[in-house]
């Protein structure tokens, strides 16, 4: 289906290169999802139903029409249909109708080809979401679209998580039904989906179903990967998707106690600047244009007390002075920063090479001790490919460390240490700390088999020597 999709896309002349082809086609397939989804499984289940799409803009009204092409199709849908969903106005956030227009706000229809437009419809009409089996297949071929989409946006400067990493950043959250949990960066909905994977079996009843749904929240600033993101949570199963299509920082800072969370997950932009009206919302002293630090200020205003945090920062953050070293200062006196994993190099690659490391904390008071646990490179390798990227299984090891949900047990060894938050202070909070055993050959062996060795060594070289002074001696 995608490769007939992206073969018709590929001969419109309004589309170039997959930027344009992957929402283009996201935002038929969102339109197709929740007609089936829920508009035809609401009225199916509830005689009082009211649609959020009226006729005659519902997918069932106008898409299955094979005669409806060309011009008319194409102006239907430019100056009627988009224009009515991205217009919808509902009586609160889990309205379907203000989903609707928050998801169609920014949404273009770039084919210029009206017939071509009419062949696009037809694959995606031909695909059918009330089908568990089309769905669980859809849900993986859309998860292939994300990663291209992904490998696209790269060259634009965003960074998105790679599996592994998000897989390994909610497992060791250890979440629980009932609680609030929040990417206020949340590009195409990895953290949000994967956290689902990690609940949904937990789930018993249809009530515990919605909440869970309910407890997921997202907030994405680009209207592409919001798009996106609803999409995926759409096809996870999660009918409502509670994202916010809206700069995170002004949101956060905006934020009521009420609206705090237990857990946030995420991967926020780093390297960029953000606009000084956002900047000078928050404290004096704490005012930065990298976002990464206004991300971290403002994940420890949303978090409740006793919540918990698990994010991602680039390892210039972790020995940044200035506000950056205030703001380390503010967290490890506000909450526990009990784990530090660092990851090897290019694990973001091919769209960067810059060294990431992910901040496990809880808002629980003030740092006692950090650990680190760097995670190495497989063994042969020098670094990751966009062919041979980053393996769930060389998370295994840090698992096994990590002592469960209350970290217990835990010792130090080759890939881990741990700091005392004393040493760190003492520092200026630099928490680019290299891992002391790193060197372990030389530095943990004693003078005298250190001399025992250089004796062996020059003994080799002198025996060559003498080899060689008999071979030419011979001459």
């Amino acid at each position: 289906m995608v490769k007939s999709a992206r073969d018709i896309m590929r001969k419109d002349a309004g589309l170039n290169g997959d930027l344009d082809r992957l929402p283009q086609l996201s935002w038929l397939l969102f339109l197709k999802a929740f007609d089936e989804r829920v508009e035809q499984t609401g009225a199916a289940l509830d005689p009082d139903y009211r649609p959020a799409i009226e006729k005659p803009y519902r997918w069932q009204d106008w898409a299955p029409k094979r005669d409806y092409s060309g011009d008319d199709l194409r102006a239907f849908i430019n100056g009627d249909l988009i224009p009515h969903l991205s217009g919808l106005e509902g009586s609160g956030a889990d309205d379907p109708r203000n989903i609707l227009s928050a998801v169609f706000a920014d949404v273009t229809n770039r084919m210029m080809s009206g017939t071509l437009l009419r062949d696009l419809v037809d694959v995606v009409d031909q695909i059918h979401f009330t089908s568990s089996d089309d769905i669980h297949t859809m849900a993986f071929v859309y998860e292939s679209i994300l990663k291209e989409m992904r490998d696209a946006a790269g060259d634009s400067g965003e960074f998105y998580t790679p599996r592994p990493v998000n897989r390994f950043m909610v497992q060791q959250s250890f979440l629980e039904l009932g609680e609030s949990i929040l990417d206020p960066a949340c590009g195409t909905g990895g953290f949000l989906v994967q956290a689902y994977e990690d609940l949904k079996d937990k789930v018993e009843t249809d009530e515990q179903r919605k909440q869970l749904a309910g407890d997921l929240r997202g907030i994405e600033k680009k209207s592409q990967p919001y798009l996106l993101a609803s999409m995926n949570l759409l096809l996870h199963g999660i009918d409502a998707p509670q994202l916010v299509h809206d700069n995170a920082l002004k949101r956060m800072r905006q934020s009521t106690a009420a609206e705090r969370v237990n857990v946030v997950l995420t991967n926020p932009p780093f390297g960029g600047e953000e606009e000084q009206s956002i900047v000078k919302q928050f404290p004096s002293g704490y005012q930065t244009q990298e976002t990464a630090w206004l991300f971290v200020h403002a994940i420890l205003d949303q978090l409740q007390k006793g919540g918990r945090c698990a994010v991602v920062l680039p390892n210039g953050s972790l020995f940044a002075g200035g506000v950056g070293a205030r703001i380390k200062e503010k967290l490890m006196k506000e909450c526990n920063l009990h784990t530090i994993v660092r990851l090897p190099q290019g694990v973001f690659a091919p769209y960067t090479q810059i060294p990431s490391n992910l901040l496990f904390f809880e808002k629980t008071g003030p740092t006692e001790e950090t650990w680190f646990y760097e995670i190495p490179l497989p063994e042969g390798r020098r670094g990751y490919a966009k062919t041979k990227p980053m393996r769930v299984e060389e998370f295994e090891p840090c698992v096994e460390w990590w002592g469960g949900k209350k970290r217990e047990g835990r010792e130090g060894g080759p890939q881990a240490w741990m700091v005392p938050a004393e040493d760190i202070k003492k520092a200026g909070y630099n928490l680019d700390i290299a891992n002391p055993h790193v060197g372990d050959g030389l530095e943990q062996r004693t003078p005298e088999e250190l001399v025992d060795e250089l004796i062996k060594v020059e003994g080799e070289i002198l025996g060559l020597l003498t080899s060689l002074r008999e071979g030419l001696a011979s001459k």
